[in-house]
């Protein structure tokens, strides 16, 4: 890439850091179609709007960043595998170096964007059954139960290294992020509804333990009121304002996939299942019971407060697309 790059300042100016996965995809073209100028930094960048970074170094990207209205970062490996030595430092080291390098960045910019929302996690908070975690009152800490330490670990790095991050011409958000529901072939919901249609989409680990989730358009909106939003800063929880039980859920995508009844999952099954599919039970059995405290007393509303509306939504939609 070229030293001196020749920026376009005809649109409004958003960075995308990490902004490959589907979230990144979802997102960057929920603001383009609003007119702004999405400028996403990937490690596999190829062309003008799709521009190379390490994600751990500073380099030509940084000229990108100047003057823009916004930066997004998404940056992360994915959670979705076997917690190995190897794949803990993978997780860890992708998102506070990410975090460190943006924050370096933004300190040299003569003109640094005014805002930066920087991925967290719902995960951050402690296993709930009874009682609901919002930004004030939410307790922060593990629960041998859900076996999530290293995950609540890891959302306590990166968020302390956003903190502390020389920017104070910049306001910070941490997106403490549920599960998104989205109709991208892959996501998940797009799992949890082919499960369904094998007839395996019964409760799971009993099931009583809290689902936090959001519609795709509703995070995107979400993201773009934190934008324009200049009394926001620090933490926000990024999800719906209901919340359900793992058996409420699968009912539900029941429901909207025509499956009378599911085959349920034991503990003990999910445990041996995550060996085979190489991930963690914890994304199954931990409960988030997550609550949008300041998103919505900042008078944000959402379009899909409810789970069952936000899955007849979906599918809807996908129908839609596949008819000829």
């Amino acid at each position: 890439m070229r030293k001196n790059v020749m920026i376009d300042t005809k649109q409004d100016r958003i960075i995308l850091a990490g902004g490959s996965g589907f979230l990144g995809a979802l997102l960057a073209r929920y603001l383009e179609a609003r007119e702004n100028e999405v400028i996403v930094l990937s490690r596999n960048g190829r062309s003008r709007a799709n521009i190379q970074w390490d994600g751990a170094t500073l380099g030509p990207w940084v000229e990108y960043l100047d003057g823009a209205k916004a930066i997004v970062s998404l940056a992360g490996r994915s959670v979705n595998c076997r917690y190995t030595k190897h794949n803990r430092r993978l997780i860890l080291d992708s998102r506070v170096n990410s975090t460190r390098v943006l924050g370096e960045a933004i300190a040299r910019c003569a003109k640094p964007p005014p805002v930066w929302l920087n991925a967290s996690t719902a995960t951050i908070y402690k296993h709930s059954l009874l009682r609901p975690m919002d930004e004030a009152n939410g307790e922060i800490a593990s629960t041998p139960e859900a076996k999530d330490a290293f995950s609540v670990e890891i959302a306590r790095e990166w968020e302390k290294t956003l903190t502390a991050a020389q920017t104070p011409s910049t306001r910070k958000i941490a997106l403490r992020t549920a599960m998104v529901f989205g109709r991208t072939k892959g996501s998940v919901f797009d799992v949890l509804r082919r499960l369904v249609r094998l007839g395996l989409g019964g409760k799971m680990a009993g099931g009583e333990q809290f689902v936090s989730w959001i519609h795709e358009e509703d995070f995107c909106r979400a993201v773009e009121w934190l934008i324009r939003e200049s009394q926001l800063s620090g933490a926000v929880n990024i999800c719906a304002p209901h919340p359900v039980p793992n058996r409420e859920m699968m009912s539900a995508i029941r429901e909207v996939c025509g499956v009378p009844i599911g085959l349920p999952a034991a503990r003990w099954m999910l445990e041996v299942g995550a060996v085979f599919l190489r991930t963690e039970t914890e994304l199954i059995i931990k409960s988030r019971r997550v609550v949008p405290g300041r998103l919505l007393a900042s008078g944000f509303s959402f379009r899909f407060p409810k789970l069952l509306d936000a899955l007849k939504d979906l599918c809807t939609a996908q129908s839609e697309r596949q008819r000829p």
